[in-house]
């Protein structure tokens, strides 16, 4: 961990294991960086020991592996690689990219569309669901359940993408029974990173909005030159490594009359809307770990944001991140969000390692909504 008073002053001359005795979110080299630190910290003290005395909460997921997840990577008893190797998960498929020995998104193929869960069929929903999704659903418990999976199933961690996406458009009042009389669902999709490696688990969206046409724009600086304007279609969900199971037969991975297609558009958000609305006007605008506070690159999106009437998501890795982003937001529009900070209930269940700050930190972990 860098010490948090890095830049501002004179060389670090140690290893950052001084805490704020306030707080113990942050850490220093030494005593005199914590002193010197005092007139910047004093500021967002308070507010990370309030965020800090939620760790329980954030550490709480109904998996059997929650422990070995969370806390144990948090202090370094367990780290992403070896969670992944004890399931055989370590660098097959679309896992490789859930630790830091993948590929970068620069070495993104249309291969990754057909990566399989790479687990028994019991592990994985590698096929349309039992029924429809008949209430909301507020939790993993929630989707394990209606998926019929057992709590040790890993999968939870690359569905995050899908169900952050539903659980976004749960917020702002998004179901399959009131898109206006339309069975098309337009999204915005701003800063793809990492999931552009695992662009097969969106299929999982095909069950979620049952009978819906899903169209998504995927757009960011991430998306790799020769990939841009490409169009993919996604018309089933990853298999699972059972060569007899019914989801390797033909017509048999196809989710109750939906379709997901998804484009991609290389460069900023307000340097591409223009092209990408003439043929898709978003209904949900989502953008995840937008990091929005870190980028200047995002003022001119947020100002492009703010002239269009659609309801817009940014999640980021901590409780902190949202409220800085927030604060960026509220500076550039002068309005405050439509819904506050809160926690994510479908976050990536696995402990973000080596994090700035000692907030336990999880991909998709916090959400807001902007809206005029």
């Amino acid at each position: 961990m860098e010490c948090a008073a890095k830049g501002s002053g004179t060389r670090c001359i140690d290893a950052a294991t001084i805490l704020c005795a306030r707080c113990e979110a942050v850490a220093y080299c030494s005593l005199s960086h914590r002193i010197a630190h005092w007139s910047h910290h004093k500021h967002e003290c308070d507010r990370l020991q309030q965020q800090m005395e939620s760790v329980d909460i954030l550490n709480d997921f109904p998996f059997t592996f929650s422990r070995e997840s969370t806390f144990q990577i948090c202090v370094k008893q367990e780290t992403r690689c070896s969670f992944l190797s004890k399931r055989g998960l370590h660098q097959v498929g679309m896992w490789m990219h859930e630790c830091q020995c993948g590929g970068s998104s620069a070495s993104f193929n249309l291969s990754g569309l057909n990566n399989g869960w790479e687990l028994p069929s019991v592990l994985c929903p590698c096929r349309g669901p039992d029924s429809f999704v008949s209430e909301q659903l507020c939790s993993w418990r929630d989707y394990y359940t209606w998926r019929c999976m057992p709590l040790d199933s890993p999968v939870a961690l690359p569905l995050q993408w899908p169900l952050t996406i539903y659980h976004a458009a749960q917020l702002v009042g998004i179901t399959t029974s009131n898109l206006e009389g339309s069975d098309k669902l337009n999204i915005h999709y701003l800063g793809p990173e990492k999931e552009l490696l695992q662009l097969a688990v969106f299929g999982e969206l095909l069950a979620l909005f049952p009978g819906v046409h899903i169209h998504i724009e995927l757009v960011g600086p991430a998306i790799p030159t020769q990939r841009d304007g490409e169009k993919i279609s996604i018309s089933k969900y990853p298999c699972c490594n059972e060569a007899k199971c019914v989801c390797k037969l033909a017509g048999e991975n196809v989710s109750m009359n939906s379709s997901l297609t998804l484009q991609l558009w290389r460069g900023f958000y307000h340097d591409r809307y223009t092209d990408i609305v003439k043929d898709s006007f978003p209904h949900l605008i989502i953008a995840p770990n937008s990091g929005i506070a870190v980028y200047s690159s995002w003022l001119p999106s947020i100002e492009l944001i703010e002239k269009i009437d659609v309801p817009a998501v940014f999640t980021d890795y901590c409780e902190e991140a949202c409220h800085l982003a927030a604060s960026c937001i509220k500076t550039v529009t002068g309005r405050p969000l439509r819904l506050p900070v809160q926690l994510n209930p479908f976050r990536q269940p696995i402990a973000v390692e080596d994090s700035v700050l000692l907030l336990p930190c999880y991909s998709n972990c916090f959400l807001f909504e902007y809206h005029l």
